[in-house]
Order: C-alpha cells, then structure tokens, then sequence
C-alpha cells in the first residue's frame, strides 16, 4: 500500500491555530514557509531578535500552560503580514506582524485575553530567517529548522488502547501521511525519505507533552496523551522530525517513500 502525505499545516504563530495547505515548497535546512515564524514573549522572556537564540516555549504563550489558546481561530496573510484573530466565528483582534502597531494591538487582546494566567503584558516577538521552535538543535542535525510527520495510523493504534478518539490536531504536525504501519516512522530515523518532490532526513522522535491533553476543539484538558502511550506503548513518543535535504513541492496525495526494510 502507497503511503500518502493526507494532510499539511503550518503555524505561523507559535501557539496559536494551525493552517491547513494543499501543498507547499520545502527548501533545504528550512522548515515550512512561515512556520512558527512569530510567537508571543512573556514580559519576563529576553529574546534578542539582533542575535536570536533558541528559547523553550515556556518562554511564550504555549498550549501546555495557556490552554484557552485553543478556544481561538487565528488566519496569517504572508503577503500583507495580517493576523486575524477570530472566536466563535467573530473577529476580536487583528494586526500586521511586520508593523509595531499591529503587533502592539495583536499583543494587547492576548493578553487580556488570556489575563492573570500569562506573565504580561505579552508582546510579538520575531526575527529574520529564526523559527520559534519546540525542540532543540539535534546532535545529528545540520540545521535547527526541522519538519514534522504523524503517521495517522499510530493515532490510531493509540485511539484503539484508550478507547476514544483523538483529534489529530492535538499534535501540531506539519504533515500527516497514511498508508503505513503505526509507529514504523520510529524505524526511519537516521534514514532519508521522499516526500513529494522533496528530500528529507528523519532525525528523532517527537517527545509529547501536556499540551497534547488539550482538545483543540473545545479547549480543555481531556486526555493524558502522554501517560496513555506510556502506559500502552512503554514512549511518550508521536511523530517525528525531519530536516530537508533536498528541496521541492509537496502537496496532499503526494508519496512519502520511505526505507523499504522500514516501509
């Protein structure tokens, strides 16, 4: 059976909704376009957007701590830098993140918003060419930027142990395939895959979270992600990440070719 790229998302600010797209172009040692491109610092948190530096994400606002994030639907234009920020269908806030105003107004409802919970007042934070990511640099990596992957079918496998289902989105993937074995992914680190038009080098397993126990559609906490895969599978893994290799258009229905042993 072919395994399929079945969907893709980016998240342009980091915590906030994801963005479905239909394909995408994938350059080398890069992570998607404007993937995690801006994120929200807490007042305490010392970002040098001169000389930008890896920070954890208890840094910002984050799904683990602020799981009201959830409860909010969140659009980036990349051509006019406009963030749109919706709830329940009604727009509440919107801004240009490329412009101090519209990032000052972004950060001022956010943190109203999210109130005594968050160490404010909150501001939007970015840098040219950085990407706010979870995950240190790798030992095996050449580039701090990765992308990941979600097997649908070990969602599933872990959807079966517990006996609920689990919205995919509680991972924030960049991309999720189907067609292959749950957790073969594991099996393919170290290894390379194509992915569409592109080339990709698996490094490690993603380690889950908190942030996994929020239901992003109706903003609480529901499931123990991590201790269910504990408990059924001996990890606290899902997912992996990748670094590009090589690049090149990928789009849903696309093949990911995978190590055959592994496959």
């Amino acid at each position: 059976m072919a395994i399929t790229i079945g969907a893709i998302y980016r998240y342009p600010v980091k915590g906030l909704s994801p963005e479905p797209l239909d394909r995408v172009r994938l350059d080398s040692g890069e992570c998607l376009p404007n993937d995690r491109r801006f994120a929200l610092a807490l007042a305490s948190t010392a970002f040098d957007a001169q000389n930008p530096k890896w920070l954890p994400k208890t840094c910002f606002v984050m799904l683990m701590r602020d799981e009201q994030l959830a409860r909010l639907e969140t659009r980036f234009d990349p051509e006019s830098s406009l963030l749109t920020i919706a709830e329940a269908g009604r727009v509440t806030a919107s801004g240009r993140l490329t412009e101090p105003d519209g990032c000052r107004r972004v950060a001022a409802f956010l943190t109203d918003f999210l109130g005594a919970a968050v160490d404010g007042p909150l501001r939007v934070v970015a840098a040219p060419g950085h990407a706010f990511a979870d995950a240190r640099r790798r030992p095996n990596a050449t580039t701090d930027k990765y992308v990941s992957l979600i097997n649908r079918a070990s969602i599933a496998a872990l959807e079966t142990a517990i006996g609920e289902q689990i919205d995919p989105l509680r991972f924030r993937a960049n991309v999720y395939f189907d067609g292959a074995p749950a957790w073969c992914e594991h099996d393919w680190v170290g290894s390379e895959i194509t992915l569409g038009r592109a080339r990709l080098r698996v490094l490690s397993p993603i380690t889950r979270c908190a942030a996994t126990q929020v239901n992003p559609e109706t903003a609480r906490r529901d499931l123990d992600i991590p201790a269910a895969l504990d408990r059924h599978f001996g990890h606290i893994h899902m997912g992996v990440y990748a670094e590009v290799t090589a690049g090149g258009e990928i789009a849903r229905g696309d093949r990911l070719c995978a190590p055959a042993a592994a496959a």
